[in-house]
């Protein structure tokens, strides 16, 4: 018997990915009490930002940020000015599960995961908080990736702006990027290329040997571009379209295997 006092909430965090504002689109007139909200890490993209604002506008609802006051600049600095890295994800934690188990509390929760059918290697990230139960709606229903497309093409709403040029949505710096992604940042923006570039350099001027890419610094990447680009034409060699749109439609999860980073892109 539900508590009146205490009752179950539902609640759906959008990322600014397209599985999460399909998700949001599925569920809208199904489940009317949901709450939405954004992990706002003070470095995203605009057009993540104003994908999510379309999104409050589709669902006709407020759409809540966490974490204000408290961005990624705040963090760092309580990290020592330490880049995160794959090994060392401090962003995660402090910007995305942490303010989303906050922002829970202790009451009942429901949180839908927008994970697809297609996705049986993946399960998302799991609170141990007992109050809060994970629902998967496109596992159970048998939703896949097409499934998201149409969904998100019939609402009118669309594929984000940012897949012109990149495979996920995420921080400008995410660490996860493909080399043809970094260059895709420092052509669409280059402002946020240099604040990326003046992260390294930081490091490098305090005798440190950290980059964004585990390879190359972006000095070096950018020095290459040309080689890049090239290199991911003839990779794609024969598609319809050369850019990210196919990426993230045919092939945006063959490398991508960390759960973690589902709270982030999906």
């Amino acid at each position: 018997m539900t508590d009146t006092n205490n009752p179950v909430r539902h609640l759906l965090g959008l990322s600014g990915g397209k599985d999460s504002a399909a998700l949001a689109i599925y569920l809208r007139d199904k489940v009317p009490e949901m709450e939405y909200f954004f992990a706002d890490t003070g470095a995203e993209l605009p057009e993540t930002l104003a994908f999510v604002d379309l999104m409050a506008d589709y669902l006709g609802k407020k759409i809540i940020r966490l974490n204000a006051g408290r961005d990624f600049d705040y963090y760092l600095k309580l990290n020592g000015n330490f880049l995160p890295t794959a090994r060392s994800r401090w962003c995660t934690v402090s910007l995305k599960l942490k303010p989303f188990e906050q922002f829970v509390g202790d009451d009942p929760v429901i949180s839908y995961v927008a994970i697809r059918a297609d996705e049986t290697h993946r399960t998302g990230y799991i609170s141990t908080k007992p109050n809060i139960t994970a629902v998967y709606p496109f596992k159970e229903d048998g939703l896949i990736k097409e499934d998201i497309v149409r969904i998100l093409e019939e609402s009118g709403i669309g594929l984000p702006k940012y897949y012109e040029w990149r495979s996920r949505s995420g921080c400008y710096f995410c660490f996860y990027q493909q080399k043809i992604e970094w260059i895709g940042l420092y052509e669409n923006h280059p402002e946020y290329f240099e604040k990326a570039r003046a992260f390294e350099l930081f490091h490098k001027n305090e005798g440190r040997d950290h980059t964004w890419s585990q390879s190359e610094s972006l000095d070096e990447m950018l020095a290459r571009k040309d080689d890049i680009k090239a290199k991911f034409q003839a990779m794609n060699k024969g598609e319809k379209s050369k850019n990210l749109m196919d990426a993230v439609i045919n092939d945006e999860d063959e490398d991508d295997g960390d759960e973690g980073c589902l709270i982030c892109f999906k």
